[in-house]
């Protein structure tokens, strides 16, 4: 019987790797210092530039293999399921904390911990679109539903945005706020395994009647960055799902 050639080491498997640390990291820094949750952000990022970067590498040397497909979800699992997950459940703590401040965890009572639960709806949720991912041949091009790393950088930004605006209290406010929180948890999660189209940010060419969403789409970045700097991370990923929304709704008007 011969050995399958399984390739553990090969490049792009090396770029997954460091995605698995990068949200390995982006965890223990959640759990351990939540004041520094920024920082585990910073992480989700790296490794999303990493998970990026694995694909392209595995496209432009068509090394695509079973096991690097299956390495990808596992890592995409712990990046942008666990990690964001982590910094939910650190968030919805800090709501407590502000209302109470020898609030501790280890004295939570019965609703706290049933508050604090829906952050396992994250990575329960993370697992089940990277599952479905996996097994959609219709996500080749463009994904039906919300895709992980876009929920995870969307709610790893609310940290960031935190951190660098502590002098404005309505965000702090409107972040740390568990009957606001919640929802949008509950709302991002059936988001990814929703059936709803959202567009690629993959570039066929550069003609702008083959790319008006994403040309629309990046205008709409640069003009949040400069007007809003760090406040405007988190509502970048809302309004790359609010255009998703409407560019389904205009093609099957126009299809009709």
């Amino acid at each position: 019987m011969t050995t399958p050639d399984f390739k553990l080491f090969s490049l792009p498997n090396i770029l997954t790797s460091m995605n698995i640390v990068c949200g390995t990291i982006a965890v223990i820094i959640s759990l351990s210092m939540p004041e520094r949750m920024a920082y585990s952000a910073l992480f989700i990022l790296i490794g999303s530039v990493f998970d990026f970067l694995d694909g392209m590498l595995a496209r432009l040397t068509k090394s695509f293999s079973s096991i690097g497909k299956d390495l990808d979800s596992l890592a995409d699992m712990i990046t942008f399921g666990l990690a964001p997950g982590m910094i939910v459940f650190q968030l919805l703590a800090s709501t407590f904390s502000i209302s109470n401040p020898d609030f501790s965890l280890d004295k939570i009572n019965f609703l706290q911990a049933l508050v604090l639960c829906t952050a396992f709806i994250v990575p329960v949720f993370s697992a089940l679109r990277l599952a479905k991912f996996n097994i959609d041949t219709r996500q080749s091009e463009s994904f039906i539903g919300l895709a992980t790393p876009a929920n995870a950088l969307l709610i790893s930004s609310l940290p960031v945005a935190l951190a660098f605006n502590p002098e404005i209290k309505w965000l702090s406010s409107l972040i740390l706020n568990f009957y606001l929180l919640i929802p949008l948890v509950v709302v991002l999660s059936l988001l990814l395994i929703s059936e709803i189209p959202m567009f690629s940010l993959k570039f066929k060419n550069l003609r702008v009647r083959d790319n008006k969403i994403r040309y629309i789409f990046i205008g709409l970045l640069i003009v949040l960055l400069i007007t809003l700097k760090t406040i405007a991370f988190p509502l970048i990923i809302c309004v790359y799902i609010l255009l998703s929304v409407l560019n389904n709704v205009f093609i099957n008007k126009k299809a009709a």
